[in-house]
């Protein structure tokens, strides 16, 4: 069993301090979020684990706040209807990709076939590597949420986490690779990198990098 590369997140908290000793920085241009570079390429940021996921037998878990239990294929998810999406991605270390080429579930679907409370506050995210990340009410019901499962025409490679969702506005970390279950929650419940000094939503455009 693959397990937690140490050394990537102590580099990534070591990161962390750098963020704190920067400051932020002035937004220049109104698509480039503060503090980012473009790159052409990219990038792979992980655990240290990349565990393989057979989606012909994959299911999402949906639990929580939620009137039953559900265990969704792919198929099953994709009659909720397939969008196809052009999005900027934005990376915590401050690397951002241009007009990413996306195919997923609108995120709106997926709320309305789960049936969550009315008063539901969170979406908690937990993928097979053992991650976790929450997301507020208030930025995954936006009509650009997705559940991404194809990139550029194709299924997503490993490296890329095979299915995950996608909150444009929001840093990568905000969104689970690996994807194997959601939580609809009452309350909040921050995640791997929320518990270690990462900020608790990690809006991009308005760098919010850490706590």
């Amino acid at each position: 069993m693959e397990s937690i590369d140490a050394h990537k997140v102590a580099s990534k908290l070591k990161l962390l301090d750098v963020f704190r000793k920067q400051g932020k920085h002035e937004q220049k241009r109104s698509r480039l979020p503060p503090g980012q570079r473009v790159t052409p390429g990219f990038p792979v940021l992980d655990l240290g684990i990349k565990p393989a996921m057979d989606l012909m037998t994959w299911k999402l878990r949906i639990f929580g706040a939620v009137r039953k239990e559900l265990n969704v294929s792919l198929d099953e998810l994709k009659k909720l209807g397939v969008q196809h999406y052009t999005k900027d991605f934005h990376c915590v270390t401050t690397w951002s990709k241009y007009d990413v080429k996306w195919t997923g579930i609108p995120f709106k679907k997926i709320i309305e076939f789960a049936q969550p409370d009315p008063n539901w506050k969170h979406v908690i995210q937990f993928g097979k590597d053992g991650y976790s990340t929450n997301a507020p009410r208030a930025d995954i019901e936006r009509d650009d949420a997705f559940l991404a499962f194809e990139l550029d025409g194709k299924p997503i490679p490993r490296e890329h986490g095979y299915v995950r969702l996608i909150i444009p506005h929001l840093y990568a970390w905000k969104t689970s690779k690996f994807l194997t279950a959601i939580e609809f929650s009452l309350e909040d419940k921050p995640g791997y990198w929320e518990t270690r000094g990462y900020h608790n939503r990690g809006n991009a455009m308005l760098e919010e990098r850490y706590s």
